[in-house]
């Protein structure tokens, strides 16, 4: 295994210019994601790692190899791409082995990297078969193993699993994540789905029309979005944003005036602030919570109930905060009865808060990532 390294590395087609200079290292062993919206360029840099495309500017390093002008068969990867791409004359066992044969490799290795692989990724019964005859997800791991078997520095998947329904997505995703822990392989791996990313990735990077516009872990970039791009993108059901004002600003906090909210004193780490400067205002579905007594350390909102959807083990609610304006989702723990129209009485705690500028959309507060639940034998430590 190998790591990446990603220095100013640009991309355009004729005048159209698609990546912007991304800069990116890659440790050896770790996963990484690279989401955004389509059209962002994320499977473009995948292409240009894999050599597939030919980059227009910087430079593209696996372990100690420069291999930006290098053909993809001499770079160490192996791509697993989102249409499969198996041989269909062929059998599982000849598309494992296929690629290893063209290489001149020894029979009886050829045999043991493919044995190897179909005990990996359970499908030893499936050699004898060919594509036609699996599954989708079957046909997934035939892919994947046909990765395993070169035995590559890096790894790279090109949204792997949108061929896949809902049920097969989180069993395969699951798949991949034990495999890269069994591995401990280089891998990169791009989708568009924000919850595949949360769930599997060591870090994430998020692209933007050819931008990075942050990288870092999964709680990172939820608990301290760098701006209101990714604290949007990140995040299911995406966080609700109020337009407010700045009203004052002293060392560690900010004080906005925000409609329905009325004015707020948020804990911020910011450079020099202007009284009277518009800001944005967000709070994620999650952390609003249902008023207890007098709230505690919350500050009180009255919330317009339009309608809610229970889906067992959580509730969302859509409406809005009474004197905003703004259509906002609420999301509360377990099921919640809630008729239509209804008015919920609401806190929203000063360290949940979100606040961005509004000209640049770049944060004002950075609230400190939240300590994780560590669960061991027997045990929760906070």
């Amino acid at each position: 295994m190998a790591g990446l390294k990603l220095n100013d590395v640009r991309k355009s087609f004729g005048h159209h210019s698609i990546l912007h200079g991304v800069d990116l290292d890659v440790d050896e062993g770790e996963f990484v994601v690279l989401v955004g919206p389509s059209g962002c360029g994320k499977s473009t840099l995948l292409r240009l790692i894999a050599g597939l495309e030919s980059v227009s500017g910087g430079k593209i390093i696996i372990g100690d190899d420069d291999v930006t002008a290098s053909p993809p068969g001499d770079r160490g990867i192996a791509m697993v791409f989102q249409s499969y791409a198996l041989y269909p004359h062929m059998t599982v066992a000849k598309n494992l082995s296929f690629g290893l044969e063209n290489l001149t490799m020894s029979r009886a290795e050829i045999d043991r990297r493919v044995t190897e692989a179909a005990r990996m990724l359970a499908i030893e019964p499936l050699l004898d078969r060919r594509p036609k005859q699996l599954s989708g997800g079957q046909r997934q791991r035939v892919a994947i193993g046909r990765a395993i078997v070169r035995n590559p520095k890096l790894f790279l998947f090109d949204e792997p699993l949108s061929n896949l329904d809902a049920a097969l997505r989180v069993q395969t995703r699951g798949e991949i994540s034990r495999l890269h822990k069994r591995l401990g392989a280089t891998m990169v791996y791009v989708t568009h789905d924000q919850v595949e990313a949360m769930t599997m990735a060591d870090r994430i990077v998020v692209l933007n029309a050819g931008h990075v516009e942050q990288v870092g872990t999964p709680l990172e970039l939820f608990e301290a979005p760098a701006n209101k791009f990714v604290a949007g993108f990140i995040g299911s059901p995406q966080m609700n944003f109020f337009d407010g004002v700045l009203a004052g600003a002293g060392p560690g906090h900010v004080v906005v005036d925000v409609p329905g909210f009325g004015r707020l004193d948020i804990p911020a780490q910011q450079g020099e602030a202007s009284v009277g400067e518009p800001v944005i205002l967000g709070v994620r579905p999650s952390h609003f919570e249902l008023a207890k007594g007098s709230g505690g350390d919350g500050y009180p909102i009255r919330f317009e109930v339009d309608y809610a959807e229970s889906i067992g083990t959580d509730t969302y609610v859509y409406g809005t905060v009474e004197g905003s304006g703004t259509a906002t989702i609420v999301h509360l723990p377990d099921h919640v009865a809630i008729k239509d129209r209804a008015v919920l009485q609401l806190v929203v705690r000063p360290a949940r808060l979100h606040l961005f500028r509004a000209q640049t959309g770049n944060s004002i507060t950075k609230p400190p990532v939240a300590a994780a639940t560590v669960v061991s034998a027997g045990n929760v430590e906070a």
